[in-house]
């Protein structure tokens, strides 16, 4: 079991270790009413996340947490859409980086409104200088610690919806907080799971949906000249929140658009 803490009735303990160390990790989901898009596979994640950090929780509980927080926020946000968000920390007390046995974690609860809707005709996105280093140990979990992600958002100008990293050997790996899709002549591209520090929910929902509908799908790293080049036929930001965000300018270069894609995915139905 964990320690549960509201937002609005204050912060985590001064000692926490998600604050000292960004020991801990979090979610943050699309709300409904009371319902959440994509509810299990962030539940599942977390859970699963956890476990690979050694941080004890269940689904159950998360799940439990979650219908709280449907009552508690539902309503102040009048019908319109939500974002809960859930920090999950490894607790609170110790000195050093070595945790102390049997701790219980901490979970803290928030909730903020929908950012706004990117434009359906396309956003524009630039590389970003920030090089993005992932440790296999922690590949794909959305852990606490961010500052790659927090160093490469400080270049976003009002112009710009998103910054694209790379890895050290300047291969295209995600952005601050979107997964990548590419389309070309002979199917879909995205970098591997293995690659990326936050392995979204939307993304591998997506996938399993064009794998069904026998679209070729292929998991490999990515490259500037598969954006830039001419066998690229569009680009796509996924983010459970913010839904599929078709590209129109990268570094000044235009991609094409394609909406066909976001018709794929309604958030609407896929709310639990």
């Amino acid at each position: 079991m964990f320690r549960l803490f509201w937002a609005d009735d204050g912060g985590l303990p001064a000692n926490d270790r998600g604050l000292a160390y960004g020991d801990g990790l979090f979610e943050t989901i699309r709300m409904s009413g009371q319902k959440g898009v994509l509810l299990s596979r962030h539940l599942e994640r977390m859970a699963r996340d956890a476990d690979r950090l050694g941080i004890e929780v269940s689904r159950k509980e998360l799940a439990s947490v979650c219908v709280e927080a449907g009552q508690r926020f539902a309503d102040r946000f009048k019908g319109d859409g939500w974002v809960l968000k859930l920090t999950l920390t490894r607790g609170s007390g110790g000195r050093g980086y070595r945790p102390d046995p049997g701790m219980e974690p901490n979970l803290l609860v928030s909730a903020s409104a929908l950012p706004p809707t990117p434009d359906p005709d396309g956003v524009a996105v630039d590389f970003s200088k920030v090089t993005l280093a992932v440790n296999p140990l922690l590949a794909g979990v959305k852990s606490l610690n961010r500052m790659e992600q927090v160093l490469a958002a400080a270049e976003l100008t009002p112009s710009l919806f998103e910054v694209i990293m790379a890895d050290r050997e300047g291969n295209l790996v995600e952005g601050t907080r979107t997964n990548i899709l590419l389309r070309q002549a002979d199917g879909w591209v995205t970098p591997p799971a293995s690659s990326l520090a936050v392995a979204g929910v939307l993304r591998q929902w997506l996938l399993e949906r064009l794998r069904q509908r026998g679209e070729p799908v292929t998991e490999r790293s990515v490259t500037v000249p598969d954006v830039l080049g001419p066998d690229c036929q569009g680009m796509f930001l996924l983010n459970s929140v913010l839904g599929i965000v078709p590209v129109l300018t990268i570094a000044g270069h235009h991609l094409p658009v394609d909406s066909g894609l976001a018709t794929i995915f309604n958030p609407l139905e896929t709310l639990e």
